[in-house]
């Protein structure tokens, strides 16, 4: 489909995307453009006895696997815990999925622990023997260890191709050579990453070349 006359005007038109793929998204969006075989940890949730907890700090993709995994389970339920304001209500769900559960006050923890269902938790710290004490069996995943050159290129080419604006011409790519920079400059952290590249784009709003230069 060709863009609409309108749609010429859009600042990075030009590049053939609709917006920039690099700001944040919705939590629907993030759980939809998720690089996440989310699939194969279902086996370590299977059962009300099991808990399974993604380790990492942040920008790491914990939570892009908690949203992920929440779609494949219908019945789950999934709560964010802020950094600062009220403590949410913990909703009741299986099985029941805490992002940043490392906030959770001793009372709340006790409550959610006991409650009998499977667990799946984003954290910046090891719960395993606080688990194991309410009697799960514990699977840990380190997202850090999930983020190379190569998955860096499938995550970062699917946000801009969720973007594009006509689907008969190409939309900017990442290169492996890209990855692998930014892989370097930024290690695992995908969240600064994301807002390298957002400038980087940002640079050519309005720009009619069509070229954008994601490295130096």
């Amino acid at each position: 489909m060709r863009p609409s006359a309108a749609g010429q005007w859009l600042p990075f038109a030009a590049l053939n995307l609709r917006s920039n793929p690099f700001g944040e998204l919705t939590r629907e969006d993030r759980a939809a453009l998720a690089v996440v075989d989310a699939a194969r940890w279902l086996p370590q949730v299977a059962a009300a006895d099991q808990a399974l907890q993604f380790i990492g700090d942040c920008g790491r993709g914990k939570s892009t696997h908690l949203l992920a995994l929440e779609r494949l389970l219908p019945g789950s339920a999934y709560v964010y815990l802020p950094e600062d304001g009220p403590l949410p209500a913990i909703p009741r769900g299986t099985p029941l999925l805490v992002d940043e559960a490392q906030r959770l006050p001793c009372r709340a923890r006790r409550e959610a622990f006991r409650r009998g269902v499977a667990l799946i938790l984003g954290t910046h710290v090891d719960l395993a023997r606080v688990l194991r004490r309410y009697g799960y069996t514990v699977s840990t995943v380190h997202v850090d260890q999930l983020v190379d050159a190569n998955h860096l290129v499938a995550v970062f080419n699917r946000r801009l191709e969720a973007v594009r604006l006509d689907a008969d011409r190409p939309v900017p790519r990442i290169t492996l050579d890209d990855a692998t920079y930014l892989h370097k400059r930024f290690g695992t952290d995908i969240r600064a990453m994301e807002s390298y590249l957002y400038e980087r784009v940002q640079r050519h709003s309005g720009d009619p070349s069509g070229k954008v230069q994601f490295i130096d």
